[in-house]
């Protein structure tokens, strides 16, 4: 049962500053949290999920992709995309992969953060659990994706934490720090594709850097591509407001599809920026979990989609 609290909770309180998580309906769903600290703000739904639906500036707009017809519903026989936030299991499989989370969610006041755990899923066997905490004062927020076992079985899998960005905009993804030859002779990473993943598409274009895939609404043929990067970094500037979310990554060896700990996704509804977690043999009773941290940061202009230019925004953010 979903466990109600007061309406607003004053948290990380300050003399300048406080983060607020307040119960509130959001778009047709009447039991949603808004977690805000008077710059930016965050929805997260319980009537469905667990799943973050919003993340903006406060008064502006959304970043996160919303699904309009899908928006305030529940209880359907098919998985819904929705928008947002939300955890998966990887490797993607076309049936585990797309277990239902359309029922209503449990969420708990915990300290500084919101914690929401979803039910047992009947086809895998998992609970999905997100731990969403946003600082006193900026933009920075801290997820907690976790997966755990409450089956019968071990699973081979990895946590995959997947944000479907608002259209229009265009994804970042951040190669590991480049080298010379012959000075640095043994590979960095792997670039990996998916069989639908056409780099003659005009949505890609690389630099020495950086791997930029821009979303076209008009656009419908899926494309898809990733990479290792031991500092993961993927951004999305939406208009002049850029997304930022990062998580460290340790043994390539140990990453699913091909040894991916960031991969991105778009077609002509949504960009996805997705960070993978370790594969592990996940025991019954086990928990795995990785953590992204997000930023969100206005008033960005890239002029010209060169190093130097896509440095300058995002360099002094990265690592923050």
């Amino acid at each position: 049962m979903l466990k109600c609290h007061v309406a607003v909770i004053l948290l990380c309180m300050s003399a300048s500053a406080a983060v607020k998580i307040e119960k509130t309906a959001y778009k047709g769903w009447p039991n949603c949290y808004r977690v805000s600290n008077g710059e930016v703000d965050l929805i997260v739904t319980t009537d469905v999920g667990p799943r973050v639906i919003r993340f903006g500036f406060e008064g502006g707009q959304n970043v996160f992709k919303e699904f309009a017809e899908q928006m305030g519903k529940s209880g359907e026989s098919t998985w819904q995309p929705r928008g947002g936030h939300r955890i998966w299991m990887a490797p993607e499989d076309g049936v585990l992969s797309y277990a239902l989370d359309n029922s209503p969610v449990h969420a708990e006041v915990k300290g500084d953060g919101i914690e929401l755990t979803g039910p047992i899923e009947k086809e895998t066997g998992l609970q999905k659990q997100m731990i969403v905490k946003l600082a006193a004062s900026g933009t920075t927020v801290e997820v907690t994706n976790r997966l755990i076992n409450k089956g019968a079985h071990a699973r081979e899998m990895a946590s995959w934490a997947l944000t479907m960005m608002a259209p229009g905009g265009t994804g970042i993804m951040v190669f590991p720090p480049r080298g010379t030859h012959p000075k640095d002779l043994a590979p960095t990473n792997p670039l990996v594709m998916s069989a639908y993943t056409d780099f003659s598409d005009p949505r890609w274009h690389f630099t020495k850097k950086y791997l930029l895939l821009k979303m076209d609404p008009s656009k419908a043929s899926p494309q898809k591509a990733g990479t290792f990067n031991k500092n993961t970094a993927g951004a999305y500037l939406l208009g002049s407001d850029l997304f930022l979310k990062q998580t460290t990554a340790h043994d390539p060896a140990k990453q699913p599809d091909m040894g991916c700990s960031y991969e991105t996704f778009t077609n002509n509804q949504f960009l996805e920026m997705e960070t993978l977690g370790e594969m592990t043999n996940l025991q019954p009773g086990a928990s795995v979990q990785h953590i992204e941290h997000w930023s969100l940061h206005k008033n960005v202009k890239i002029g010209a989609w060169t190093d130097d230019q896509i440095d300058q925004a995002l360099l002094p953010l990265i690592g923050k």
